[in-house]
């Protein structure tokens, strides 16, 4: 029975610019409430959310009150959902504090290491919580990875290249790693070597990911978010290639994290997870 009450939404980080396309397509969902925004820059507090995301005047100021926000979305009669866009040394005590109270975490910020992902996802199942950290929200992201799944099974070598903005935090992207490791799991080592490489400056070759992957990252004013998947074999070279040319390509994906995450009660990880 779908439930009768809209679904409270807090964003965390609403005024960045993932934050403010959250805002956005939360307030412009029929099943869905934009209960809070929240902000740790001060250029932003007190100032409407949908005003400072270009969508009007929604009566709801960004505060940078956390734990307020969190007490006031368990309050609700349906489960509230905390949205995170912000930072990768602040996000694991964010998530941790809405799992405390209740609050279902769809989480896109990156960065946080896999022990950190591993004590949430204990603490989930054990506040029997549903959490979703999904390192990219896009349909055409959770494409690419299937078919670099397929080729990995007719090729032994291959590299991750990812291209973001020069303000994200991170490297290499929580996507390119979550890529390697789908390609990890398909048992083989790759990239076997037929010559003795010399490194003449440190990090040319990019970071050696599972099973032998690299993974290489390039951080420029310009670009959003891109990937490519590059393998190779005698003859032939195959490349898989995504690029974002607006945020605005995530938010089905954001939208659906927060209605499927009422309906679990543990972490999962990964967009392909819930389709």
């Amino acid at each position: 029975m779908a439930n009768q009450y809209p679904i409270p939404v807090v964003v965390n980080g609403a005024g960045g610019k993932m934050g403010r396309e959250v805002v956005k397509a939360v307030a412009s969902a029929s099943d869905m409430t934009l209960l809070g925004a929240i902000d740790r820059n001060p250029e932003y507090i007190g100032k409407d959310a949908g005003e400072v995301a270009g969508c009007g005047a929604l009566e709801i100021p960004i505060t940078n009150e956390f734990e307020p926000m969190l007490a006031m979305a368990a309050q609700e009669r349906t489960p509230g959902v905390l949205v995170d866009f912000t930072h990768p040394k602040t996000v694991y005590d964010s998530v941790r504090s809405a799992i405390a109270y209740g609050v279902r975490p769809v989480v896109g910020t990156t960065g946080m290491s896999p022990e950190q992902l591993q004590d949430l996802a204990a603490f989930a199942d054990k506040a029997s919580v549903g959490c979703l950290i999904i390192p990219n929200f896009s349909i055409g992201m959770v494409l690419l990875q299937q078919a670099a799944i397929s080729a990995s099974r007719y090729f032994d070598h291959v590299e991750i290249i990812e291209l973001h903005h020069n303000q994200k935090a991170d490297a290499p992207s929580g996507t390119a790693i979550q890529t390697a490791q789908m390609l990890a799991e398909m048992g083989k080592q790759f990239n076997p070597p037929s010559v003795n490489e010399e490194e003449k400056l440190a990090g040319a070759r990019g970071s050696v990911a599972l099973e032998g992957i690299r993974i290489h990252s390039i951080r420029l004013p310009g670009l959003i978010a891109h990937q490519e998947v590059i393998f190779g074999a005698p003859g032939q070279v195959y490349t898989l290639r995504h690029d974002t040319s607006d945020r605005s390509c995530y938010m089905p994906g954001v939208l659906l994290s927060i209605r499927k995450v009422l309906q679990i009660q543990s972490l999962v990880y990964g967009l392909e997870k819930i389709l």
